[in-house]
């Protein structure tokens, strides 16, 4: 059951700031999108300071994008930038020379704060020193690391069993905090690391995991130049990952074709000016899509088997040609069952529930029938359903189909959204980790690591709500904004005795709090790390497996912030004190130590320290990419699912949340979706505009958005309407400030993720 309120809070506060509506864009990037980055950037950071990280970003021996996870080029990188505008604006977000010090919290108090806009309490600038809330208190006020690592270490120690306690994980966080803090965790005696991975591809690990053996993608980024066709699905690099569109760009050179399947015609996909070309600059656009699929709201599983049953025609009367029967007898399992289950399909219903004419996924099958190097990239688009794992799933069936999988120019791209979300569950940060994992922690480290699995992030929720849970720790995010069911959370939160928060920023998690909180801040991505008067440098996975060094150049903005592995070292001496099993005082000499038990613990990092100094890094082993499957047959699984149907009733639309160009994540870089035509104002819903007709609505008309999931009212209140080419009965609205109508209790079966793509929702014109 959700808490709810009728009027707006800390949790949420309701401001409208504008709204101007312009065209929707032809092309990405260009010219508009330099000028926007070099704004940010000089703006936050000024001149010296803010080339100076440009130039070093995904630059061999740079810092690693604290934006997105696209892979950098293993070759030379561009001297022009190896970067997109969205990756400029996080780095001018943390490289701001606004610092908030204890004046500044002396002169605001939470309640003030919190009624602050998202991008207001974002822009105010870098955590300069350690902050307390007391018990009851209304402002922040400076405490001394030493006395903050004591409460939570007391805290820590007063609770009846470590299950009572909530670990948390962003993807910003590098290998070497990552695998500290699940080293710690452990140590002091649970497995409660949810983590942001929980909330995005939770559903392609499983997926992929329980059909291929391995739950990472198996392409490199060479395989993109060298594919046929390329089906995006669920995608918005144009904003999500801008770095893709110039891959995309280059195999379309190459003579791919791309096939976009996504409710909203973004302009990423349509059209792609590379600023680092003469024609990108003049406005030439690259035409990326060729086949744009607008289908509905969780309407992919149904193109997907459509897809397959038009191939299988094709096979009977070309045996052999559709299909790679070789590869289908000698790697997988499941065929004929599959086969059989397929036959029984109809197409025509099959086009109804995705809502794409069958005259056009005949388009697709043409187009597929003799081609085997096809890619298939996804995002949150597919992850955040109830039926996700199974539409992943049914991804992998087409791929299996023509043998697209463990060859060059081929095979599956889940696309990561946080740069090292990857690289923290290769590190351990895993609620439900193998036993392989906890055998290989206790013969390093000499303790016997718990076995129960602990909480997700739906879990953890819900524990702290019910009260089995009192202390949250977060290694990074912003867990309120990001989390479903918001004032659900918050509330959640506010029950626990303690709430503590590292972090670079100022954000909404800091303000809905624990009886009492804390914030520990941390160096960002940027900062020049020094320990023992050594730069010291960390290391990150991208989406494609490669791990890389990240080594930071500017100068921190205050001399009180710690690194996140310095962090953890304090944290885990000050809570397990004389008794712990490792030896923590090791790693707060050098990062080298680090690396060293890493290796010593985690497969595929085999002579560590020296390999992550190669320029570029190296590739981390993956059995697909290699043509195995390491499942318990050895070979990859053909899976068959139902159809999920979403029944809407009358009045009923199905929400989407999605992101807009000035934002990542949760951090919002400012309040314009240009892509879309969207200035100046966040709290809008994009409507077809035959469902605004069916409600007498029109263009700027303000309403109530509301859902009722498990007989709870929930409610978001005060959007503009805006008609937007999205298919009827479907709707969109960003996060987080729609999160509070997706319920916790609605998830994806396997994952537990929460379905943010699908939220079933009804509106109410305010008068």
């Amino acid at each position: 059951m959700s808490d709810n309120k009728n009027t707006p809070g800390a949790e949420n506060p309701e401001h409208f700031t504008g709204l101007h509506l312009g065209h929707i864009k032809k092309s990405a990037a260009g010219i508009p999108a330099i000028v926007e980055a070099l704004k940010q950037v000089v703006g936050e950071a000024g001149v010296a300071r803010g080339l100076k990280a440009l130039n070093h970003m995904n630059q061999k021996g740079g810092f690693d994008c604290p934006s997105c996870a696209w892979p950098d080029p293993d070759d030379d990188r561009s001297t022009l930038g190896e970067y997109c505008e969205n990756g400029a604006k996080a780095v001018a977000d943390e490289a701001t020379l606004k610092k908030l010090t204890p004046e500044f919290f002396a002169q605001n108090s939470v309640q003030e704060l919190a009624a602050l806009t998202d991008y207001e309490i974002g822009r105010k600038g870098r955590i300069a020193q350690p902050m307390f809330l007391p018990h009851g208190g209304t402002h922040y006020q400076p405490i001394t690391w030493d006395d903050a690592f004591h409460k939570i270490g007391t805290a820590l120690n007063k609770l009846s069993s470590p299950d009572e306690a909530i670990f948390y994980t962003s993807g910003r966080t590098s290998n070497e905090a990552a695998f500290l803090y699940q080293l710690f965790v452990r140590a002091y005696g649970t497995n409660n690391l949810p983590d942001c991975s929980n909330m995005c591809h939770e559903s392609s690990g499983v997926a992929l995991g329980e059909s291929l053996g391995i739950g990472k993608g198996s392409v490199k980024l060479e395989d993109l130049y060298e594919a046929e066709v390329i089906i995006i699905l669920g995608q918005n690099p144009g904003t999500n990952h801008p770095r893709m569109l110039t891959a995309l760009q280059k195999a379309k050179a190459n003579g791919a074709r791309i096939i976009a399947v996504n409710p909203l015609p973004e302009t990423g996909l349509m059209g792609f000016n590379n600023p680092q070309s003469v024609k990108g600059l003049l406005g030439m656009d690259t035409h990326l899509t060729d086949i744009f699929l607008p289908v509905i709201i969780n309407g992919d599983m149904a193109l997907l088997k459509a897809i397959e049953y038009l191939l299988w025609q094709y096979e009977q009367r070309e045996p052999g040609k559709v299909f790679d029967r070789s590869f289908i007898e000698h790697n997988t399992a499941g065929f004929t069952d599959f086969v059989n289950d397929l036959q029984q399909q109809n197409p025509e219903q099959l086009a109804q529930a995705c809502g794409i004419s069958l005259t056009q996924i005949q388009e697709v099958a043409d187009l597929l029938k003799y081609k085997t190097k096809i890619i298939a990239c996804w995002a949150m688009g597919l992850t955040q359903h109830v039926n996700a794992v199974d539409t992943i799933k049914e991804i992998v069936n087409l791929l299996l189909l023509k043998g697209s999988i463990g060859k060059p120019g081929a095979g599956t791209c889940p696309v990561r959204g946080h740069s090292n979300v990857q690289g923290d569950r290769t590190m351990g940060i895993y609620e439900k980790p193998s036993q392989q994992f906890l055998d290989n922690i206790a013969a390093n480290f000499h303790f016997t690591p718990p076995n129960k699995h602990g909480y997700d992030v739906v879990e953890a929720i819900k524990a702290m709500h019910g009260g089995k849970a009192s202390v949250f720790i977060a290694m990074g995010g912003n867990f309120l904004s990001a989390t479903p069911d918001t004032l659900y959370t918050a509330t959640a939160l506010r029950k626990c005795s303690l709430t503590v928060q590292v972090s670079t920023k100022l954000n909404r998690s800091h303000l809905v709090h624990g009886h009492e909180a804390l914030i520990l801040p941390c160096l960002g991505r940027s900062d020049k790390d020094l320990l023992n008067g050594e730069e010291q440098i960390v290391s990150c996975e991208n989406s494609m497996g490669v791990i890389q060094l990240s080594k930071g150049v500017l100068t921190p903005v205050s001399d009180q912030l710690l690194s996140e592995p310095v962090i953890v070292c304090r944290l885990a001496k000050a809570t397990l004190g004389n008794h712990s099993p490792v030896n923590w005082d090791t790693y707060l000499q050098h990062y080298d130590h680090i690396r060293t038990d890493i290796e010593r613990t985690i497969p595929g990092f085999g002579d560590y320290n020296k390999r992550l100094r190669d320029p570029g890094g190296f590739y981390l082993p993956n059995c697909n990419r290699d043509g195995a499957f390491n499942t318990i047959s050895k070979k990859a699984h053909f899976n068959i699912a139902p159809l999920h149907t979403i029944h809407l009733h009358e009045g009923e639309l199905l929400m989407m949340t999605i992101r807009s160009h000035d934002q990542f994540n949760t951090t919002i870089y400012g309040l314009n979706d240009r892509y879309r035509g969207i200035y100046n104002e966040r709290r809008v819903i994009l409507m077809n505009q035959g469902d605004m007709n069916k409600r007498t609505l029109k263009q700027g008309d303000v309403v109530d958005i509301f859902n009722h999931h498990g007989g709870v009212e929930r409610v978001a209140r005060q959007f503009i309407v805006v008609p937007y080419p999205i298919p009827p009965s479907c709707t969109a609205t960003y996060f987080p400030e729609t999160n509070v109508l997706v319920p916790v209790n609605s998830v994806a079966k396997k994952s537990n993720t929460p379905v943010s793509k699908a939220v079933v929702v009804t509106v109410r014109k305010v008068n």
